[in-house]
């Protein structure tokens, strides 16, 4: 198959190579307006579910009345915003920052809709555009007691430092919240090819998503019923579809490499949430037990 462009890097090439020719030609995958359809559908449903997970997440009472009181909470990556919302609703004063201006504007959507009193200065919800590899950016924004990045560091192009900075941002005693990519070997190396034809090859997006929709969709959605469960972050199954085929630059880490990388640097591992074999995000809790080192 020929490539639509002449410098389009070939499917083997790293990363890197492919992050800076989306970022160069302007085909890097429109995260944000995929969570701008998915707000438009948002419920009350949905966001109870992704307040109840993350206070889980968190170790605190999802029954207590905010229960983040008093405790900043910086989200890097904040797609939709529902994960900032959830963290607003639990008492925290929030900071969200995503590098995509459409996730901004669904954060301010968000904001809007159900915290319109944070609109005034001083508000306890601020929203901002940023990279995670910023490192100057995110020095600025200074340190919180919770750090979360759910899903995003792995799309920076340069996970490992990405998460190095977001690490950076835990005030001494605080919590670090992220969700990484599972390393499935042969499997991932095969989802990153996959990945590179439907963001270099847009002629393949429809077909790569009717192919993969019985699966994805369908078998997942058949799961949710038997087992009478539903997306406990509040996601939709076809949003995480086109997140998933099209969320590029895509890298990924085993648990004891996450694990590792984090406890080198002042960081006690307080709980784990993983997949397995199977495709997903492992969840790490971590807890910062040594003073930052700089910024």
């Amino acid at each position: 198959m020929n490539s639509p462009d002449a410098d389009i890097p070939a499917i083997d090439e790293s990363v890197a190579a492919w992050h800076a020719y989306e970022m160069r030609t302007g085909r890097r995958f429109a995260f944000g307006r995929n969570w701008a359809r998915f707000i438009e559908g948002l419920g009350d449903d949905q966001i109870a579910r992704a307040r109840e997970a993350l206070a889980r997440s968190l170790q605190v009472d999802p029954a207590a009345v905010q229960p983040l009181a008093g405790r900043s909470f910086l989200d890097i990556g904040c797609g939709s915003g529902l994960t900032s919302l959830a963290a607003r609703q639990l008492g925290a004063e929030v900071v969200s920052i995503d590098f995509d201006p459409e996730a901004v504007g669904c954060a301010q959507e968000l904001r809007r809709r159900y915290r319109a009193a944070d609109l005034a200065e001083g508000g306890g919800w601020r929203i901002t555009q940023g990279s995670a590899l910023d490192e100057d950016h995110l020095t600025a924004l200074g340190h919180f007691d919770i750090v979360c990045s759910w899903g995003v560091l792995h799309h920076t192009g340069a996970m490992w430092e990405a998460i190095d900075l977001s690490a950076k941002r835990v005030a001494p005693g605080g919590l670090f919240f992220i969700a990484i990519y599972n390393d499935q070997g042969l499997v991932s190396r095969a989802w990153r090819r996959i990945k590179r034809m439907y963001n270099g090859w847009p002629v393949l997006r429809l077909p790569l998503m009717l192919a993969f929709a019985p699966y994805y969709v369908g078998l997942r959605w058949l799961v949710q019923q038997v087992r009478g469960r539903r997306e406990r972050r509040g996601m939709s199954l076809w949003t995480d579809l086109r997140d998933w085929l099209g969320g590029w630059p895509f890298e990924v880490a085993r648990p004891a490499e996450i694990e590792a990388f984090l406890t080198a640097r002042g960081f006690t591992l307080l709980a784990t949430v993983t997949v397995g074999r199977r495709q997903g995000c492992n969840e790490f809790l971590l807890r910062r037990d040594t003073p930052t080192a700089g910024g």
